[in-house]
């Protein structure tokens, strides 16, 4: 049959009972040793009439990838259509498979034995006597700032009793105040 003649054979096409495009086939490379092509001789031991019948077997195997990308591409189109009616969307497909891949790694042999690992830590009496200090610690800091935090605060008040022109030493002034920003 002539491919020029050929229609889309595929029942879920758009373009069903459409003649089929065969120009993008790779008809117009020239194949090893066609007559005419003397920059690539027939191999030893391949007569005239075997390289004939490969090539045009050649030729067959091309045409039927051409129908291929042209049937895998209208099944992409109608999968994508169907996805959308559906209401699947790329966004939706990454979380599926973000969720399906967190699965998989939860059940990992890896995952497992490092949450295993983890457990027999936290058990530990090592890890225990750690987070024992480590609280202890964080106590005493807490009541070393809280300390330092009131010794200011009645500092700052007893600032705040004393009259403004007492709370300069007699050595500046205002006006060396105003102009010393870092002093204030």
């Amino acid at each position: 049959m002539d491919p020029a003649g050929q229609a889309d054979i595929n029942l879920n096409s758009p373009n069903k009972g459409l003649p089929v495009d065969n120009s993008t086939g790779l008809s117009d490379v020239p194949v090893d040793g066609a007559p005419g092509n003397p920059a690539n001789p027939l191999p030893p031991g391949l007569t005239e009439e075997e390289a004939e019948e490969l090539r045009v077997e050649l030729g067959k195997v091309e045409e039927e990838i051409g129908t291929l990308r042209q049937v895998l591409s209208a099944k992409e189109r109608h999968a994508a259509e169907l996805k959308r009616k559906l209401g699947l969307s790329p966004l939706t497909e990454l979380k599926q498979n973000f969720t399906k891949s967190w699965q998989d790694v939860q059940t990992s042999n890896a995952y497992l034995s490092a949450s295993s690992t983890l457990d027999d830590i936290a058990r530990s009496e090592a890890y225990k006597k750690t987070q024992e200090t480590l609280s202890q610690a964080g106590q005493k800091t807490t009541a070393a700032i809280s300390t330092v935090s009131s010794v200011i605060s009645r500092k700052l008040g007893d600032m705040r009793a004393l009259p403004f022109s007492n709370s300069f030493s007699s050595n500046y002034s205002i006006r060396h105040s105003i102009s010393m920003p870092a002093m204030r």
